[in-house]
């Protein structure tokens, strides 16, 4: 059995609140940092998911980058992050979507894991293998679990598949 003890994410559509769910319908504690005024690309974070909102929308250290101070502060405040990475990803990042690109938080996420020396997974929705995964928490001794990917705007279904995912890795099975 893994160590976790809290699910932490920052309320995005897709993968952010797929793992909360699953974590609120596992009964494993969930929190994180949002951003100011609780937003997401469908309007508001629902309410049901007990997060925190950050002082302000994009960190110094990553201006140009929407939602980045609670991107880093997630990651900052996790013992490890899995990342969901959709193999399409580097096409999304690079299509004039908007003037960041789809994506850009997700990358964001994984320069900061690597940047503050704390331990990732990318984790592959099509191609998942949940021993690995679990491994993975029992070996990093991860108790507190950053979870980030896509929106599900960027990537349609991505919800779901994390959803199933993580309900599976919360259970054990």
């Amino acid at each position: 059995m893994h160590s976790l003890k809290k699910i932490i994410s920052g309320g995005q559509t897709g993968v952010d609140q797929a793992a909360l769910q699953a974590a609120l319908d596992s009964g494993i504690i969930h929190w994180g940092w949002c951003p100011p005024g609780r937003v997401c690309e469908n309007g508001v974070i629902p309410s049901q998911f007990k997060l925190q909102e950050t002082p302000q929308e994009c960190d110094d250290s990553a201006p140009d980058i929407p939602r980045s101070q609670r991107t880093i502060w997630n990651v900052r405040d996790s013992d490890g992050s899995l990342i969901f990475w959709i193999k399409e990803m580097a096409k999304l990042h690079s299509e004039p979507r908007n003037k960041f690109g789809a994506g850009a938080g997700t990358k964001l996420a994984l320069e900061t894991a690597k940047q503050l020396r704390k331990p990732y997974m990318i984790v592959h929705p099509e191609s998942v293998d949940l021993t690995l995964i679990q491994r993975w928490i029992q070996e990093n001794e991860i108790e507190v679990l950053g979870v980030g990917g896509p929106s599900e705007g960027s990537c349609p279904g991505i919800y779901d598949q994390t959803y199933s995912i993580m309900s599976q890795i919360l259970s054990g099975n």
